[in-house]
């Protein structure tokens, strides 16, 4: 990468189809309507069917001629998702971008009983993953990119309490979720390699970019100051949604972009073109990697079809 990438580099993604989760704001929104501007056909994999609407509403207009759908999908509740992906009768899947989430949030569970941010950031993403993967596997050259976190680097995951029951600190507990998303992407490249497969896993994250995603956690308490404090340092220090875009769109199309990789922005993992990013040695441990992905299938009930090691 010795040119500063931005989306005017993105290929012409032409008969391609991609689902993004978290579609309808933030990172998740930009990555849409790049992919759709480049003219794959986008899925909207969004909670909300009100901000979903208005946001395939919202590329439509920008882009003329887009291909893009809402779905619902809330990766809190494992029956959506099931029936996410029963509903997908596409015959293939070319990008699969793993990007919704939710960070610091107060101690609340899932509607299967997990803690909500490793519910959300890793094992929602995780079943939805296993329950599309026979379309991957089926579509050539298709990727799966996962959004990380700098702040995977708060924490390792602690495989005798995923559920954080023990003690729980937001922030902890959500360094530990983005270091899940790193450590699938590592088991699930280390087994799409060891099945001869030529389905790419990567990751990437957007540094500091302004997104509603600071301001959530304090929103949901009340915490009024609190969110007015997150809303200035988005104000002052972060860079643009479509700035923080750029690492998940250059993993998800560069030619040449290699399973496991980690994506960032250039300058200190803050801001900037995509870069390759500093990861904490834990997210590359095999045994981790194996451990939480038994857990993770045990915990979802879905395995991966033809992908065992």
């Amino acid at each position: 990468m010795t040119k500063a990438w931005n989306a005017s580099d993105i290929p012409d993604q032409s008969g391609r189809t991609a689902v993004v989760t978290g579609a309808n704001s933030g990172i998740g929104f930009v990555t849409a309507l790049e992919l759709a501007r480049r003219g794959a056909h986008v899925v909207l994999a969004c909670r909300s069917e009100a901000r979903g609407t208005e946001a395939e509403a919202r590329i439509r207009r920008e882009v003329p001629g887009a291909s893009a759908e809402f779905v619902p999908l809330d990766l809190a509740d494992l029956s959506s998702v099931r029936e996410f992906a029963a509903g997908y009768t596409a015959d293939r899947l070319d990008l699969l971008i793993n990007n919704a989430g939710v960070m610091a949030l107060p101690y609340t569970r899932t509607a299967d009983g997990f803690e909500t941010q490793f519910g959300v950031n890793h094992l929602g993403h995780f079943a939805l993953t296993g329950l599309l993967f026979p379309k991957l596997l089926a579509t050539p050259g298709a990727r799966v990119v996962s959004l990380s976190s700098g702040f995977h680097a708060l924490s390792n995951i602690d495989i005798g309490d995923l559920n954080s029951e023990r003690h729980y600190r937001r922030w902890i507990a959500y360094g530990r979720s983005k270091t899940a998303n790193l450590l699938f992407v590592h088991e699930l490249a280390r087994r799409l390699t060891a099945a001869g497969s030529d389905v790419v896993a990567a990751a990437a994250h957007p540094g500091y970019a302004d997104t509603n995603l600071q301001t959530a956690g304090v929103r949901m308490e009340g915490r009024r100051n609190a969110e007015r404090v997150a809303e200035l340092g988005n104000r002052l220090m972060a860079q643009p949604a479509e700035a923080g875009a750029l690492p998940t769109l250059y993993a998800a199309t560069s030619p040449g972009v290699r399973p496991d990789s980690f994506t960032g922005p250039r300058f200190l993992g803050w801001r900037g073109a995509p870069a390759p990013s500093w990861r904490a040695k834990w997210t590359t441990n095999d045994v981790a990697g194996e451990r939480l992905w038994a857990a993770s299938e045990q915990l979802t009930r879905v395995s991966y079809q033809g992908l065992t090691v």
